[in-house]
């Protein structure tokens, strides 16, 4: 059941994430709900027991790749100033209220709750085998070793283009 419940709330999250990043006027609000998508998304990915994929997509993603979004926004400039009235008169009671209600769920479930579904709780851990690293290195270097190797080398091929590009355009040698 609590597995269910945070499926939901964690799906929930990410579509929120993804609508805020299509709606918000201010790229730097964009980007912030790519954050809470991207960790909505590395959060289901622990419930399916990727560990591996989830942690590479808070590193990768959530760290490197959004990262850089920020600087080229700060690059860019979004110098404007910004409105500081509030449009909600009861906005920040309901988020402490809603702020409350999330401790107080967390609290009841650690206290009362059964923890069958956390698989480190358990006497018992099922074997997991689409997200750890045994499983995805197996593939990667196995059946899969040619793909990655031409891609690897597809991947230097076009940063070698792209720095000589840039240097030919600037007329350096």
């Amino acid at each position: 059941m609590a597995e269910t419940i945070l499926f939901v709330l964690m799906a929930m999250g990410a579509l929120v994430g993804a609508v805020t990043i299509v709606a918000a006027r201010n790229p730097v609000y964009s980007a912030m709900g790519l954050l809470g998508t991207l960790f909505s998304v590395a959060v289901l990915y622990v419930l399916q027991l990727a560990h591996l994929v989830a942690a590479v997509q808070v590193i990768v993603y959530a760290g490197a790749v959004l990262t850089l979004f920020l600087f080229v926004i700060m690059l860019i400039g979004v110098d404007k100033s910004e409105d500081w009235d509030e449009k909600l008169p009861y906005q920040r009671a309901f988020v402490g209220g809603l702020g409350g209600l999330i401790v107080l769920f967390a609290g009841a479930l650690t206290v009362f709750g059964n923890f069958d579904w956390v698989p480190a709780a358990t006497n018992t851990i099922p074997e997991a085998t689409n997200g750890t690293i045994q499983a995805i290195a197996e593939l990667l270097f196995t059946d899969w070793v040619l793909a990655f190797e031409a891609t690897a080398l597809l991947l230097t091929i076009a940063a070698a283009g792209a720095i000589g590009l840039a240097h030919h355009r600037t007329g350096q040698t």
